[in-house]
């Protein structure tokens, strides 16, 4: 524990979200700061930048901002490397049991959220108005068709459409948000997997899910009530004046005031080279949420689902019981703490409940419901996922014997850097420029070293050429890496089918795990099982 907080505390004065550090490494456990601070030093810690930059280093390195994503550099205490999964000997459930038969590759992942198949339990998103999400829309969309999972496109989208038309202050017509859906459907089999359009409060003010339902046919409209990185609106740089000034009369926050001739001249003489525009916080109300989901389902919304981030535990409790009285098809709950790269990094670090413990305390809830006969809404759990071993506990630790209650996760840093990193790879083998020890053990094309073309060529045959390098990337990690690790996973545990992973397959290795979620320390388990199978 003494390590865990001295590695939290160091970060306190340097921190590469930022692109600060500090002169020495045995920075003072308290401030960290050096303990000695000298007039001559060059180094840019947190301090020396906030005295320069002041609101620019509350956030990730506004230079990278569109190119890049950002997360959480805090140790939380608790997370999925806590627990292990249990391994299965005597058994084959949900297959035949026979040698021949019960091998991984037969075991099935597929799953329903809000009533929709998706070939893995995984949903990505949501992708918004960043231009992060706009320039890797292409890869994310159609890869995520390709693995019949859901993408979300995520907030502002059409406010932000410099192209976007309106009548009486409701949005017409937005070329980027039809762009978004028309290249999720270019390869959407119309069985796994579909898009959803997230809404917050000025999405709502600019009518974007009537729009979005009516004009575009979008089967899932999906509130948000804020997310892990942030509990406050969303928010994006803006690095043209006459684009600050267009979303400032669209109604949009936009700091500083753009049509201010001070800042004015101060953007022009480069000053500061980017504005920040920020969305409304909703104040959601039970009587107005439960009539705004009948309201979308009146406008033809075929699914509702419901985004919400890590708020206090009665917060997570409100907001469970509004979704079971609206009956919403699927709440998705994120823990703290990272995103498309401009929350505020001291709120990322030090806000909200990480994803372990919301989790529990979501199941709680998901609980009483159940045992008063109430609705319970799909849930998703959101908050750093990446790989196979996190989304089998996240969904193993939520069935308590009737099934699991957590249907799949969300994830949406990791989906963009498989993204981006396939763009860049592709660029560089077009200059011929790719690492030596890259090329050497996987090849000098994007056909030799994605491993997943011949697969996608021999099933789309000549509309393979259609398909970006960057959706095949995505296609490769979400069903040849984690479908795959999921599949042995689930085998290793001796359940042939998802919905029968079960709290009885994780063991807790902490004592802190042990007593936040209730699982088991590994020699505490089973102990009723052993004294009755030797008596």
């Amino acid at each position: 524990m003494t390590e865990r907080v001295q590695r939290n505390s160091a970060y306190l004065n340097g921190k590469s979200t930022t692109g600060t550090m500090t002169r020495v490494k045995d920075t003072s456990p308290t401030s960290g700061m050096c303990p000695i601070c000298i007039r001559d030093c060059p180094i840019m810690c947190e301090i020396s930048l906030s005295a320069f930059r002041g609101r620019e280093a509350l956030y990730p390195e506004p230079v990278q901002f569109g190119y890049s994503t950002a997360g959480a550099l805090k140790d939380f205490g608790l997370d999925w490397s806590h627990f292990n999964i249990q391994a299965g000997l005597f058994e084959a459930l949900g297959i035949e049991e026979n040698s021949d038969v019960a091998i991984f590759p037969n075991v099935n992942i597929e799953t329903k959220v809000a009533g929709i198949p998706i070939k893995v339990p995984i949903l990505n998103g949501a992708f918004g108005s960043t231009d992060v999400a706009r320039l890797n829309w292409e890869g994310l969309a159609i890869g995520s068709a390709l693995s019949g999972a859901i993408i979300v496109v995520g907030e502002n989208v059409c406010g932000m459409d410099p192209e976007a038309q309106f009548t009486k202050g409701k949005v017409t017509y937005s070329k980027e948000l039809k762009r978004r859906v028309d290249l999720f459907r270019k390869f959407w089999d119309e069985k796994y997997g579909d898009i959803a359009v997230q809404t917050n409060v000025e999405d709502q003010r600019l009518g974007v899910d009537v729009y979005a339902i009516s004009k575009l046919e979008v089967n899932i409209i999906e509130r948000k009530w804020g997310q892990g990185a942030k509990a406050i609106g969303g928010e994006v740089r803006v690095r043209d004046l006459e684009k600050a000034i267009m979303l400032k009369k669209r109604g949009y926050i936009v700091i500083p005031d753009p049509e201010d001739p001070t800042v004015q001249q101060a953007f022009k003489d480069g000053v500061f080279k980017s504005f920040e525009r920020h969305s409304r916080v909703g104040i959601p109300k039970e009587k107005n949420m439960i009539e705004d989901i009948e309201w979308l389902r009146e406008q033809g919304a075929k699914h509702v689902t419901l985004k919400t981030g890590a708020y206090r535990p009665s917060a997570v409790a409100y907001t469970m019981k509004i979704a079971s009285e609206a009956k919403i098809d699927a709440v998705y709950f994120d823990g703290a703490g990272g995103g498309t790269g401009m929350s505020p990094v001291p709120m990322m670090d030090e806000m909200s409940i990480p994803t372990v413990y919301l989790e529990a305390i979501v199941l709680k809830c998901a609980q009483i419901l159940k045992k008063k006969g109430r609705y319970v809404p799909d849930l998703i759990m959101a908050g750093g996922f990446i790989n196979e071993t996190q989304i089998f506990k996240a969904i193993a630790m939520s069935n308590f014997g009737e099934g699991p209650f957590v249907k799949a996760v969300l994830m949406g840093r990791s989906p963009l850097t498989a993204v981006m990193k396939a763009s860049y790879f592709k660029q560089l083998a077009q200059e011929g420029k790719l690492p030596k020890t890259f090329a050497d053990r996987y090849g000098n094309t994007p056909e030799k070293f994605f491993i997943a073309a011949p697969e996608l060529k021999e099933k789309f045959g000549e509309r393979f050429k259609e398909i970006p390098w960057e959706a095949v990337a995505l296609y490769t990690y979400l069903t040849d890496r984690i479908g795959v690790g999921l599949k042995q996973l689930l085998a290793g545990s001796r359940k042939w089918k998802l919905e029968l992973i079960n709290r009885n397959d994780l063991m807790s290795l902490s004592e802190t795990a042990a007593k936040v979620t209730g699982i088991p320390m590994p020699q505490e388990a089973e102990k009723e099982a052993i004294e009755k199978i030797l008596d």
